[in-house]
């Protein structure tokens, strides 16, 4: 018979607790986990021993921590002038502010050396928000 087994992280949400409490619980003996690559795994009755109470018979997953894709992508432009440097940064800064604040964040950097005459641009965010802006920067250098 398979026990239920759950993540660190499903504990953690179950007991309201901080994911670092529940892997501290494991490490201090004080909860049984079983290391399974790199992350450890909670049997039930370990769970419920813990508690003093039964836990859910599986957890949904809403409960599962949601996949999350990060892209950090670096632009470097050489032999840009200031003024199109400046109209390229006003430009992402602006697609950026038009955004719901329900989509997933992101972060854009620009840093524009007048000395080599160079922009670079460091975006930070989702795998979609990145490639529009990516496409924008892409069409502001076009000539």
């Amino acid at each position: 018979m398979m026990q239920d087994m759950y993540s660190v992280e499903q504990v953690a949400s179950q007991l309201g607790l901080h994911v670092r409490t529940v892997r501290n619980y494991i490490r201090d003996g004080r909860l049984r986990g079983v290391r399974i690559g790199k992350q450890y795994r909670i049997a039930r009755q370990d769970l419920e021993s813990l508690t003093g109470h039964r836990a859910a018979a599986s957890l949904s997953s809403a409960d599962a921590p949601r996949r999350e894709v990060e892209v950090s992508s670096i632009v470097e432009v050489e032999a840009i002038g200031f003024d199109a440097a400046n109209r390229i940064t006003n430009s992402l800064m602006a697609a950026a502010q038009g955004r719901s604040a329900a989509d997933e964040p992101l972060r854009i950097d620009t840093v524009y050396d007048r000395e080599r005459e160079r922009l670079k641009v460091i975006l930070i965010g989702a795998l979609s928000a990145t490639t529009s802006l990516l496409k924008l920067v892409s069409m502001l250098l076009e000539p």
